[in-house]
């Protein structure tokens, strides 16, 4: 495999020409996001304190071919499967947290396009991700009862159809070719209307005030009277009125993004406990690393974060085989196995992102390091779909065999 590139600042014109590379498979797939996690670590600290948004970093990375790791083979992609999908996040995630979550709803919608797509639309919009263009989302809303719940509307209008609405946490929205909307049609099924960035009466507000993810974007869409063309409407209820894996699949990846966080803080604990933390005076010891409570706790985390990472690529396998067959008994069982997995990695990276803090002391609170953005991120992203629902899901599934409800947040 060719070496990529030095990430290099953003011009607009070689950008543009530049050629976008196609993975072939899984194994590239994770050698690629390894080489651009390595180059997108260090600036991570410097765009999360300055909060300088990554337009340049998510170029480079469609330009590597990351955001068409799931285009079926049959269409010119890798076609990667999920476990491989979650690994690839959960590389990116380490190096940069923000960066990691920017293309989950990217691959949230590809997996609809796949499961609900016309031939045409599968053939257009797959084709347009294997150039380098990326989808933002446009799902959840503030004014609502629920964060679930949709008051955005769409009307046919001839030929074509209109859009009205507001959305918020609206990830990767600022950074995306297309705005993917979930809408209201006039029959009260919910359809997934693709808009190109740059129409008529869509705006994307840079407005995201998140204490953690401070850079993925997530602020406010609106669409005023918005045309979407004909051809650029998917079901959306249908996804998940019938088993498929679209709900594990949105999932998978946020567990992805967790353990990442996990991993990355990890790393920089054993990182600053190394080579910049003291030693307490009552441990007797030359260097911090000898202290046996530290050398302890750094036991405990690496146990979880491993066991984490485990139930992770566990959770793949189950996916892979809810889409191979969906049925009501392979998408519950795909759905309790990434819960138990994004469990486990949200518990591992609030405890890694806790315990750099403890056991890097007092200089691992200045702001030059800003170490506190693990968990932070960490934090912040954990509160997508709470914790509590989860467990107790998982729950009733193994004590009473019943199934979990099927939408994106289990």
């Amino acid at each position: 495999m060719s070496a990529l590139r030095p990430l290099a600042p953003t011009d607009s014109q070689s950008e543009a020409e530049a050629e976008t590379r196609r993975i072939r498979d899984d194994a590239e797939a994770i050698a690629v996001a390894r080489e651009l996690a390595a180059e997108l670590a260090p600036g991570a600290a410097e765009r999360d304190r300055d909060r300088r948004l990554p337009f340049a970093e998510l170029d480079r990375l469609s330009r590597a071919g990351l955001f068409a790791i799931t285009v079926p083979k049959a269409y010119g992609g890798a076609g990667v499967k999920a476990g491989t999908l979650a690994r690839v996040t959960a590389i990116l995630a380490g190096a940069d947290g923000s960066i990691g979550q920017i293309p989950q709803n990217h691959f949230f919608m590809l997996e609809g396009l796949r499961l609900e797509g016309t031939e045409g639309q599968k053939r257009f919009f797959y084709a347009r991700v294997l150039a380098g263009e990326r989808l933002g989302n446009a799902l959840s809303e503030r004014s609502t009862r629920t964060a679930h719940d949709i008051e955005t509307r769409i009307r046919p209008d001839g030929a074509a159809w209109r859009l009205d609405g507001r959305k918020f946490y609206s990830t990767g929205a600022l950074f995306a070719d297309w705005i993917v909307a979930v809408a209201k049609a006039p029959d009260e099924t919910a359809v997934i209307a693709f808009v190109r960035k740059g129409t008529d009466g869509l705006i994307v507000e840079d407005d995201w005030s998140g204490f953690g993810q401070r850079t993925t974007g997530s602020g406010t869409t609106i669409f005023r009277d918005v045309r979407v063309e004909p051809d650029h409407v998917v079901p959306y209820s249908a996804l998940f009125d019938r088993p498929t894996p679209m709900g594990p699949h949105a999932q998978i990846i946020h567990a992805g993004v967790q353990q990442g966080l996990a991993e990355g803080a990890l790393a920089e604990t054993i990182r600053f406990v190394r080579d910049v933390a003291r030693p307490w005076r009552d441990a007797g010891v030359a260097r911090h690393a000898d202290d046996p409570h530290v050398t302890a706790t750094i036991g405990e985390v690496s146990i979880r974060v491993a066991g984490a990472a485990a139930l992770l690529d566990r959770a793949g396998h189950f996916v892979d085989a809810a889409s191979l067959d969906p049925t009501e008994e392979t998408v519950a069982a795909a759905s309790v196995a990434v819960a138990e997995a994004k469990i486990a990695s949200t518990d591992a990276a609030l405890l890694a992102g806790s315990r750099l803090i403890e056991l890097g002391g007092a200089s691992a609170t200045l702001a030059v390091h800003d170490l506190d953005r693990f968990w932070r991120n960490a934090r912040t992203h954990a509160v997508h779909d709470p914790q509590l629902w989860k467990y107790r899901f998982v729950g009733d599934y193994w004590l009473n065999g019943t199934k979990p409800p099927r939408h994106g947040a289990i």
